[in-house]
């Protein structure tokens, strides 16, 4: 027993009040990581040798779930388990990188160290704040009863705990933050970024307007290039795999058992005298509500049955963009504002060939075409062409103003000849108008994958990793029906796999076997992967060829800048006679004259973007004088800062300590996390997770 545990325990109304505030701080505490020991069959990963067994990592992990669905009312998506389980396993390995820290680095807290913080003129503040009346005072006196009170020794040991763990990371930032410092010019900086205002006349040599035969480039101008930058083409090992993709997804059968049992809930509502809103309660994925929708709102599906429901009827289930729904009718009533539901077939392209072809689609459609296939097959519009034209409610101000026109103005079930818009010809099928608005509540059940179908769909996956292992991946995969896909190329240190997402241990798989290995199962974001390694590139530089497209447009814009730094220094010699900027039009082609208002150093600078060249000058240079040619992002600027908020001693010493202490915490916090990242690097960390999530 701790020493503390001597002291007579915490009042029970003080646990209630006080007990959940170091829940956070007692995680890794009450998940014994600090002693990790176990079986290693059973271990889930290790760091440094030292194993985390499945069951000591679940136990931390559901921890953090039953916090966070206390702080949101709500139980994490299913969707989201895979990155809550990054977030844990990467805690879990950096709290067990500082233990191995405090125990090199010697640091120790002892009893009495907790007993001083306890017991000191300044408690801990999750202690303390149960103790705070209402004009902020710290009541000492009760404060004291509590700590003495015979009737909760054991919350007070995990009291002790969370001191002794507070005073060991305090320790440790002292240890580690001793050389981290602020200089008296690091604050000066930030004052003036925060405090000064700017403006400024400026002329800019702009070199997109150089045409190309001004900055001619030949492929020794490329070379050169690419010897003196190659560092910057350095490529690390990389590797490309092929791929089989198991989507997680839901079934017909889940879909059919979803419906059925919506169903059945209907015919318990319709029977039963409770309110539907209770019924909402129990079996709705959504909470309740009471909504007043306009049909652009609602899905076309549920629209059309809305409108010939009677009020207070029970309609459903319907397909939707959620799930199944069902909705109860609780009011009809007629809005102000006007929507139209339309299909279309777009011919992209305003010229002739275009109207004529517009023209024939239309002329087909008059002789009885079917306009929903014809969309399927004629369509330039990707997103409505794939459902037979189908745009779904609008209201005004949705669409552009030809289309809108013709939708509002045109007839119902008539299709319109071609209207012209800067998309191209659309031939136009009003198909409903209302303004009808509905108040509904509804019952939402999302159509998610039965246990059964994923187990299914694990199984599909396992089965073609044997048989890819045994015979052949590309053979499996055909006999099989399964699409085989490529990834793009993919450094070690990569968190996500481009077209897979997320997966570390898959990356891990990629660079620690040969090409041609055969992975087992993996799951990523959305599903599961059996893959193969098919390439593998030593690390080196990009070729010159590779590049010479990049390094054309590259070297081009370098020497148009160049350029335009040489008109800008002839343009600097005219307005310099006449003390003005204004003019500068009249002495280059490639020049523009503007006034930047109103900017800060850190703002986006109005009419130029943001350019630190631009800014640098600005904050040091001489009031309402011409600048000589400042290199920016864009060109050459000739400046003139015509006003400056001027620095402003006594509010910079009046603002020196709060600055101080705000640059000191972002570079203690920068310093912990660059000091942790390099632990990790340097740590020898297993992680074997795949092997026991699926």
């Amino acid at each position: 027993m701790g020493m503390m545990a001597k002291m007579r325990s915490l009042a029970p109304w003080f646990i209630i009040t006080v007990g959940g505030l170091f829940v956070l701080f007692m995680v890794l505490s009450d998940s014994q990581l600090v002693n990790i020991v176990g079986q290693r069959s059973n271990n889930i990963g290790y760091v440094n040798g030292e194993p985390i067994t499945y069951q000591q990592f679940t136990n931390y992990f559901e921890t953090v779930r039953r916090q966070q669905q206390a702080q949101t009312g709500e139980d994490i998506d299913e969707t989201q388990l895979e990155a809550l389980r990054d977030q844990v396993w990467s805690a879990v390995v950096n709290q067990l990188l500082i233990d191995e820290k405090v125990d090199e680095f010697g640091i120790i807290v002892t009893d009495e160290e907790v007993k001083d913080a306890i017991l000191g003129p300044n408690p801990p503040a999750f202690l303390r704040q149960s103790f705070i009346d209402e004009e902020g005072v710290f009541n000492r006196q009760a404060y004291e009863q509590a700590l003495f009170d015979p009737r909760n020794a054991e919350i007070l040991i995990q009291a002790e705990e969370t001191v002794r763990a507070q005073l060991v990371q305090d320790k440790l930032k002292s240890y580690l933050m001793g050389s981290v410092v602020v200089n008296d010019g690091e604050i000066k900086r930030k004052f003036i970024e925060q405090n000064t205002v700017m403006t400024a006349e400026y002329g800019l040599i702009d070199y997109t307007l150089i045409p190309d035969t001004l900055a001619t480039v030949t492929d020794s101008d490329l070379l050169e290039y690419y010897n003196k930058n190659k560092s910057d083409y350095k490529v690390d090992p990389q590797r490309k795999i092929k791929y089989v993709f198991f989507e997680r997804k839901a079934s017909l059968d889940d879909s059919v058992s979803i419906r059925k049992n919506l169903e059945a809930i209907i015919k318990n509502i319709e029977s039963d005298t409770a309110s539907f809103r209770s019924f909402v309660n129990i079996y709705s994925e959504q909470p309740y509500s009471k909504d007043t929708l306009t049909v652009d709102k609602i899905h076309p599906n549920a629209v059309e049955i809305l409108k010939e429901a009677s009020i207070g009827e029970i309609i459903g289930p319907v397909l939707t963009m959620d799930g199944f729904t069902v909705y109860k009718l609780i009011n009809k009533s007629k809005g102000e504002l006007e929507f139209a539901r339309a299909s279309h077939i777009l011919i992209s392209g305003t010229e002739d060939a275009a109207k004529q072809k517009a023209d024939s689609v239309y002329q087909a459609l008059m002789s009885g075409a079917n306009f929903e296939q014809t969309a399927i097959e004629i369509s330039e519009d990707p997103g409505s062409g794939s459902r037979g034209g189908e745009l779904g409610w609008f209201g005004k101000g949705q669409m552009v103003a030809e289309f809108e026109n013709a939708v509002f103005s045109g007839r119902v079930g008539v299709i319109q000849k071609p209207v012209m818009s800067q998309f191209g010809y659309h031939i136009i099928k009003v198909t409903d108008r209302t303004n009808e608005k509905y108040v509904v509540e509804k019952i939402v059940n999302k159509i998610l994958a039965s246990g059964t179908t994923l187990d299914r769909i694990y199984e599909n996956a396992t089965d073609f990793s044997y048989l890819a292992k045994e015979n052949s991946f590309e053979s499996e995969a055909e006999l099989l029906g399964y699409d085989i896909v490529e990834t793009p190329a993919f450094s070690e240190n990569a968190s996500f796999i481009p077209g897979l997402g997320a997966s570390r241990a898959l990356v891990k798989f990629a660079f620690e076997n040969k090409v041609g290995s055969i992975s087992d199962v993996y799951r990523v974001p959305s599903g599961y992967v059996v893959a193969k390694i098919s390439e593998a590139t030593k690390a080196g530089f990009k070729p010159f060829d590779e590049l010479k497209q990049q390094l054309q447009v590259t070297v081009l814009r370098q020497k148009k800048i160049d350029k335009a730094k040489e008109f800008a220094e002839h343009v600097y010699e005219q307005v310099l006679k006449e003390g003005s900027l204004f003019n500068v039009t009249l002495y280059s082609p490639f020049a523009r004259f503007d006034i930047a208002k109103e900017f800060t150093p850190k703002s986006n600078i109005p009419t130029v973007g943001r350019d630190n060249a631009f800014v640098a000058y600005c904050l040091k240079g001489e009031l309402n004088e011409i600048s000589k040619p400042i290199v920016g992002n864009r060109g050459a600027y000739l400046i003139k800062i015509t006003d400056r908020t001027e620095f402003d001693q006594q509010a910079y010493e009046q603002q020196k300590n709060t600055l101080r202490q705000s640059i000191l915490q972002q570079k203690r916090s920068q310093f912990f996390t660059d000091w942790i990242a390099k632990v990790r690097d340097e740590a020898d960390i297993v992680d074997n997770r795949h092997i026991f999530y699926r």
